[in-house]
């Protein structure tokens, strides 16, 4: 059984279906950690008696605050779940190898700094792409850098805008972390 902290920056979409989907499993979703107080995710999570942790830029990369209280929680495992910041270097060597992505392009295409959301669909739409996707990865060092676990494509026909394939990678994502994360977890055991 695995102890799991998802990380979460705005609205939630991501992080409520995989509570959802876990809500019955042998896995644990211990805490939600957000970073931003008016988050739709931190009215969300209690509602499945997932307690939010509400941390600061300083409690993340000045102290140890969140550290600590990722320890203390005895976390196996933490999951991104449409966080932006990059998780500091003592976080990810402790957790090496047990930080999970999702990223809403087929990466490397449309990754890095800045690459996130709308960003990420007005590029590919500019770009003229004929297939976007999502990538779910381990996490390292850089922005959407680590070792790809898996990857699910979408078709985009001429009259698709940004935000009609922001619904289509939205599908994506919910019909495939939670299962991608279940057998990351299984791998572990």
């Amino acid at each position: 059984m695995a102890r799991i902290a998802i990380f979460a920056s705005g609205s939630g979409t991501n992080a409520i279906t995989i509570i959802k989907n876990f809500l019955n499993s042998k896995n644990t979703i211990v805490s939600l950690y957000c970073n931003n107080p008016s988050a739709q995710v931190v009215q969300k999570a209690p509602l499945y008696s997932v307690p939010v942790v509400l941390f600061s830029h300083s409690d993340l990369y000045d102290s140890d605050v969140v550290h600590a209280k990722l320890c203390t929680d005895k976390i196996d495992v933490i999951v991104l779940a449409g966080f932006l910041w990059l998780l500091p270097p003592p976080i990810i060597a402790s957790f090496s190898g047990r930080i999970i992505n999702i990223h809403p392009s087929l990466l490397p295409k449309y990754g890095g700094k800045g690459m996130y959301g709308m960003n990420v669909h007005n590029a590919v739409i500019q770009n003229r792409e004929k297939e976007s996707g999502i990538t779910i990865h381990m996490v390292d060092e850089k922005y959407d850098n680590g070792s790809i676990l898996f990857q699910a494509k979408c078709q985009i026909t001429p009259f698709d805008t940004a935000r009609s394939l922001s619904k289509k990678v939205q599908a994506l994502e919910h019909e495939h972390y939670s299962p991608v994360i279940a057998h990351f977890l299984d791998t572990l055991q």
